[in-house]
């Protein structure tokens, strides 16, 4: 590790809910910190979500500056700035680089319903492989495909189709250029080779997106410009800082966490519920959905998601936990805690209440006709039990992805480490150890996707030598839980005995 000074990394974490600025220190700590909380979208019709790109930018620059009226902050200490953002988030924009629409932001549901053909022999391998509804359920999604049919005046003037972090990439240093490791969405990417899709792909056909649409590629860790005059005077950042590639918010979590071997799950209790393991091997967990790209060069993320997954928790806190806001509120206490007694009065498997978590529907695992339910409802359920079954179920969700990687890559998990919101819950991480039956550890920071941002600019200005020596200075485990046998039991029998047979049967 180099003992030069500047020595202090900034993160800038663009999520759906906030924007977060964090200065780490080499040591993985946090030196100062600061948040801009932002509405995720706006919805004019059922099913879409949409955000002014300005907030972005807006959230990004005041978050910065807050940082600088900290003690302790200085920005001559900062050796590079890197950015992580929430993922699959579309800007459209101009060739004066101004967004032409509002984002489409991932949580969007709308979709194309024309399509244009695409070559015979393509059609005839994706019904070979089994594969034609995918395909056609990817197509309907992309962003790109809706807008040709719906606002071609925008794709014709469309100078760039970016991912968020492309944009605000350009708006850092004026250049067009994203991570590999942020390229997740409808976009023609090749996960296997890391880079834009050869030209022979069947995805040039599929998108309605060409070569001269897409921004540079660089590999997480990469110096990929530095901050140029406009954007040091809205952050107030030093001009001429560096700026390393990063990753998604997902894919710097898992490196955060220190989830870099394949024996290790990164569990994530956040809007969207994951699991994912880290593997040198291109391992397709779902065929034909690849894998995504890891936050370290080369490797890849078998992930697995819960759509909706601790969503549902923030639904039942809006809807049923009013009484434990209010005294949250009294006490100048965190909800969560209430929340945390709620369910510590309710046995394990919440009396029989079941809950199938698929309040929005996946690609194949589940399919598109999958629904949520909760089953087994008698006179002694309460909302504890409700709000106990959902912590269970997306468990129960989880463990059967996690099953189906260690199917497909060979390789048994021995350990979780969970992130996002639900990991600062002492009984969800115990329910969760006990349903996997495998110890499930917090990270000493609940920041894992800003670390793992930093993480990736340590290593790109060479203060470790790789991310295996980065991830053991930077990383720490801050407590374990671990499985209890008894309570194992029984939640492994309502797992095999009524969970796995739930969406057969109510299919």
């Amino acid at each position: 590790m180099k003992s030069d000074q500047p020595d202090t990394i900034l993160a800038i974490d663009v999520g759906t809910q906030s924007v977060r600025a964090l200065v780490f220190d080499l040591h993985g700590r946090i030196v100062a910190r600061s948040q801009v909380h932002i509405e995720p979208y706006y919805s004019n019709y059922p099913g879409w979500a949409e955000q002014d790109t300005g907030v972005f930018w807006d959230a990004v620059g005041q978050a910065c500056r807050q940082l600088w009226v900290q003690p302790d902050v200085e920005r001559g200490a900062l050796a590079c700035c890197v950015l992580t953002t929430q993922r699959g988030t579309v800007v459209n924009v101009g060739a004066d680089g101004q967004p032409l629409r509002p984002a489409i932001i991932w949580l969007d549901r709308r979709r194309a319903t024309q399509l244009s053909p695409i070559s015979r022999k393509w059609r005839l391998l994706f019904a070979l492989g089994r594969a034609s509804q995918t395909v056609r359920y990817v197509r309907e999604n992309a962003e790109a495909n809706w807008l040709l049919q719906h606002q071609p005046d925008i794709m014709r003037r469309s100078h760039k189709i970016l991912l968020l972090s492309g944009y605000l990439i350009h708006q850092l240093c004026g250049r067009y250029v994203d991570s590999t490791s942020a390229q997740v969405g409808y976009v023609p990417f090749n996960q296997k080779k890391q880079t834009w899709a050869a030209e022979t792909s069947w995805m040039w056909q599929g998108f309605a997106i060409q070569p001269r649409h897409l921004p540079e590629l660089a590999a997480p860790g990469a110096v990929i410009g530095a901050i140029h005059a406009i954007a040091a005077e809205h952050t107030g950042l030093p001009v001429g800082l560096p700026l390393v590639a990063g990753g998604a918010d997902k894919a710097c979590e898992i490196l955060g966490s220190g989830c870099i071997a394949p024996h290790l799950g990164a569990l994530s209790y956040g809007t969207t519920a994951t699991i994912n393991t880290t593997h040198q091997r291109y391992i397709e967990v779902t065929p034909p959905i690849p894998p995504y790209t890891a936050a370290i060069p080369g490797r890849y993320s078998l992930e697995v998601q819960i759509f909706r997954g601790y969503w549902m928790v923030s639904w039942f806190k809006r809807e049923f936990g009013q009484h434990e806001e209010r005294i949250a509120a009294e006490r100048g206490i965190a909800p969560e805690a209430l929340f945390d007694e709620l369910v510590c009065d309710i046995a394990p498997g919440s009396e029989g209440l079941v809950l199938q978590p698929y309040w929005t529907p996946g690609v194949r695992v589940p399919g598109p006709e999958a629904r949520g339910a909760i089953i087994g409802f008698r006179d002694v359920h309460t909302r504890a039990h409700i709000y106990r079954a959902i912590l269970e179920g997306i468990a129960y969700a989880l463990r059967e992805a996690t099953e189906r990687i260690v199917k497909r890559s060979g390789t048994p998990i021995t350990e979780l480490r969970v992130s996002g919101g639900g990991s600062q819950s002492d009984v969800a991480l115990q329910l969760t150890a006990d349903i996997f039956n495998l110890p499930a550890s917090r990270p000493h920071t609940y920041e894992t996707s800003g670390l793992g941002a930093a993480i990736n600019g340590a290593v790109g200005m060479g203060f470790y030598a790789d991310y295996a020596d980065a991830v053991r200075a930077m990383v720490r485990i801050r407590d374990t839980f671990q499985p209890d046998a008894a309570t194992h039991a029984r939640y492994d029998a309502l797992y095999r005995g009524v969970y796995k047979r739930m969406y057969r049967r109510l299919k």
